[in-house]
């Protein structure tokens, strides 16, 4: 059992982390699909679904506050090994400050030929994806999908956190395709894990 403090320690660092959450979806509710950072519990399953074990890095897309980041690197993955790709800038400066050796970069996840170009790795295990892809238009969800699974390794999973019952895109026949996950019901809001590959036929 932790001590008291430690724990009280751990309150108040999730109460800052929310309250920061809070002040970005107030400012810009678009960039932010929920009023609350991914829970624990639905962030420890996804990060569960990339494979650590090639050599390879993983491509996380959207890290918010860092709690798919922290359970990522929990799982043994090292900290350079993780490319991080954050459109806010105090979420970055946030992010560089309390996570140190992951790779974070402050950029545009719409661009990812132009956000990575200085980056050393080409092929990836994996993506992790937590912006809110249903709030944008299919035309930039297309983009980020598409362009995302460029990066990884055959048979690598984009896994797509998503708060809506449909995945942001359906399966495409030779192009890609999308398995449906088990759903994180103590997530505040629930949410559904889609994972997409790309169809190799």
């Amino acid at each position: 059992m932790k001590p008291d403090y430690l724990v009280g320690k751990k309150i108040v660092a999730r109460f800052k982390e929310d309250f920061r959450f809070i002040k970005a979806w107030v400012k810009n509710p678009g960039s932010v699909g929920s009023i609350k950072p991914t829970g624990e519990i639905a962030a420890r399953y996804m990060a569960s679904l990339l494979p650590i074990d090639t050599g390879l890095p993983v491509l996380e897309l959207g890290p918010g506050t860092g709690v798919i980041t922290k359970e990522i690197l929990k799982r043994g993955l090292e900290p350079n090994k993780i490319v991080s790709i954050e459109y806010s800038k105090e979420f970055y400066n946030y992010l560089v400050s309390s996570i140190p050796g992951v790779n974070f970069i402050n950029g545009d996840a719409l661009d990812l030929t132009k956000t990575l170009k200085d980056v050393e790795y080409k092929t990836y295990a994996g993506v992790i994806c937590a912006i809110p892809l249903l709030n944008m238009p299919k035309l930039h969800r297309e983009e980020i999908i598409n362009e995302g699974l460029k990066l990884i390794a055959p048979n690598g999973p984009f896994i797509q956190l998503c708060y809506g019952p449909k995945p942001p895109l359906a399966a495409v026949p030779g192009k890609f395709t999308v398995e449906k996950s088990d759903r994180i019901f103590r997530n505040i809001p629930p949410a559904g894990i889609w994972i997409y590959r790309r169809d190799v036929q």
